[in-house]
């Protein structure tokens, strides 16, 4: 099959899908503007993005037996490819043990224009959010989406929403970044406001 990038790859303890490397934001601390790849890749910059059905294949070529779950992470946004990420969903599901985590920056709804949570439902089994900010304005300021002032209220309102469709739901903040007041704003809107996990990554 042709090199287009790494499409496959494992951190850590777990096997790492990079649909993409479209993105809404320009986060100040992204990884991606500071090395090519992470974990067993050698670039997660893709040459043009794979088809659904050339990850199947790839990930045939894998022992899946060394890895409890498919997370779709890579160096771009996963919910660009919504549809394409719930079609590798229901294939994971339907063919192997692997459970499916997706790392999203919150911004489906905005991107596709429509409610999306109801869509996960059934199909992943946990979900990321990258909440990064403790207001509108800050995050604007660090991940300078291209939704400008709506994107945070959007994060909130997707988490909300995504919580009847997916069993487990954290938000999180990159350790670091923003003051530690900050991160505890963050922790009491995923905690206690949201009633979320909160991570700090």
């Amino acid at each position: 099959m042709e090199y287009i990038g790494d499409v496959l790859y494992d951190y850590a303890d777990g096997l790492y899908v990079n649909l993409t490397n479209r993105c809404p934001c320009r986060c100040e601390f992204c990884i991606r503007t500071m090395v090519d790849s992470l974990g067993g890749a050698d670039s997660l910059w893709l040459r043009r993005e794979p088809a659904v059905d050339e990850v199947k294949e790839l990930l045939k070529e894998w022992d899946l037996s060394r890895y409890t779950e498919l997370v779709f992470c890579g160096y771009g946004e996963p919910m660009e490819r919504l549809d394409d990420v719930l079609a590798l969903c229901r294939y994971v599901k339907e063919t192997t043990h692997l459970k499916t985590r997706i790392n999203t920056n919150g911004l489906s709804d905005l991107i596709h224009g429509r409610e999306t949570a109801p869509e996960l439902s059934g199909l992943v089994d946990a979900i990321s959010i990258s909440l990064n900010a403790a207001s509108a304005k800050k995050y604007d300021a660090l991940c300078h989406p291209k939704f400008a002032l709506e994107s945070w209220p959007a994060i909130l309102k997707f988490t909300e929403d995504v919580k009847k469709y997916v069993p487990d739901v954290t938000m999180s903040v990159v350790g670091g970044t923003i003051p530690k007041e900050d991160v505890e704003i963050c922790r009491q809107i995923a905690q206690t406001k949201l009633g979320v996990k909160f991570r700090v990554r």
